[in-house]
């Protein structure tokens, strides 16, 4: 005759715990949940500092522009003749001549008065207040 044991064998853990897969499952959509949160976050920080600034009837709009740190500004050219951005002290890169519809961006890191104009046609002044 052949004893049986009963109970010697351990169960599989699942079977002891059958909510611990629950709880598992669950924590790891809070952590996609918050991932994703967070990716929004950034981004919608982005978004929040980019300034812009159209370049229409030869002159910036708006003229001044105040922004924080760390924002970025998108000139865009409404024209139909081109547009070249330069910095009056060469604090930052000049752009490429800007068609009709064309953008270039800067974005300022540093406080300070950024005074720029257009190479083509020099009257065309503008100013960045980086706070």
């Amino acid at each position: 005759m052949k004893a049986i044991a009963h109970g010697s064998a351990r169960p599989h853990a699942s079977r002891r715990h059958p909510g611990a897969l629950l709880v598992m499952g669950v924590l790891c959509c809070v952590i996609t949940a918050s991932s994703a949160a967070m990716a929004a976050n950034a981004s919608a920080s982005k978004a929040m500092h980019t300034q812009q600034i159209e370049i229409r009837n030869f002159a910036f709009a708006p003229a001044t522009l105040t922004v924080p740190a760390g924002t970025r500004v998108v000139w865009t050219n409404q024209d139909e003749e081109p547009h070249v951005i330069t910095s009056a002290g060469s604090l930052f890169a000049s752009s490429k001549g800007l068609d009709t519809s064309d953008s270039y961006a800067v974005t300022f890191s540093k406080p300070g008065t950024y005074a720029y104009y257009c190479s083509i046609h020099p009257m065309m002044v503008g100013t960045i207040i980086v706070q």
